[in-house]
């Protein structure tokens, strides 16, 4: 089944609102201990996919969901972030690219990943080129593949992206992301907010990719057809590069954030019942982002 075919599974939509509901305003407590930690070596467990994202960083400290709050009076702003937001799922994670834990808040599960699943995709075509087994220069549909792949990220562009996949083809894609610390099937398209921030912490960290190409696809990364989510937000100063996602009722952004020499991943993952809620889950990941940045880069 093709990811854009009208077959293709809408995802797993918000739903048992009460319980739901509850499990955000028990974990609002959790967010500034999120945040705060980002900064520090704490070391955490993860509530992510057994086997995936933990094992990716063996070495470096587990990957968990924040669990205590160091200053209420901190928490304030951010928890009242999460508490407001209502008939959604969101889902959270931060992550410093040089090293250490993957903090995650708010529904640590698997979302429909739309097109921020879009930079496996990418990883794993450039590293075919690497070895060999591909080229920038062959053609794919009316184009290059290095015209696909640019279109793909900077534009978004789903065709691109089923030319790219079905080059590399759908078992080797699940293979190169379990390689990675991935738990990824391109026919379910579903990720967790800490597994895309491991991607990005490992892409920047130059893990997946030779310099060459990681410079080019992080090129790629800016100046992007979406610039209202995460960007939008991340104040002056700030150096973002990022990948949106929408489809139906998933409105996601992954980035990093480069800013005084450090660099961070901030993945905020939005789903629920459609899209005609998208203003109001688009000022909530604007609020969210804004939270980052200031607790990050407080000097900035």
């Amino acid at each position: 089944m093709h990811l854009y075919s009208p077959a293709y599974p809408a995802g797993r939509h918000y739903h048992r609102a009460g319980r739901d509901q509850l499990f955000l305003v028990l974990s609002v407590a959790a967010v500034l201990m999120v945040l705060l930690a980002a900064v520090t070596p704490a070391m955490i467990r993860s509530e992510g996919v057994p086997g995936t994202v933990n094992a990716a960083f063996a070495g470096t400290g587990p990957v968990v969901a924040m669990a205590e709050v160091s200053s209420e009076a901190e928490d304030g702003s951010t928890a009242r972030i999460i508490s407001l937001a209502s008939g959604y799922r969101i889902g959270v994670a931060v992550a410093d690219t040089a090293g250490g834990a993957i903090r995650t808040f708010g529904d640590t599960g698997a979302f429909t990943a739309a097109s921020t699943a879009k930079l496996i995709t990418a990883a794993a075509y450039l590293k075919l080129v690497e070895t060999g087994e591909a080229r920038l220069d062959e053609t794919l549909g009316n184009y290059t593949a290095a015209f696909q792949l640019k279109a793909m990220i900077n534009r978004s562009n789903n065709d691109s992206w089923l030319l790219l996949m079905n080059r590399i083809g759908y078992q080797r894609l699940i293979q190169y992301a379990a390689s990675i610390g991935i738990a990824y099937d391109p026919q379910d398209n579903l990720l967790t907010p800490g597994e895309v921030a491991l991607v990005l912490t490992k892409l920047y960290a130059g893990q997946l990719l030779n310099p060459s190409n990681t410079a080019q696809l992080l090129g790629y990364m800016q100046d992007t057809n979406n610039e209202e989510l995460i960007p939008a937000a991340s104040g002056p100063g700030v150096t973002v590069y990022h990948k949106y996602g929408q489809l139906g009722g998933n409105l996601h952004d992954a980035a990093l954030l480069e800013h005084g020499g450090t660099t961070y991943a901030l993945v905020i993952f939005t789903e629920g019942a459609d899209s005609t809620d998208e203003a109001e889950r688009t000022e909530m990941i604007h609020d969210l982002t804004r939270a980052v940045v200031g607790t990050l880069f407080p000097a900035g």
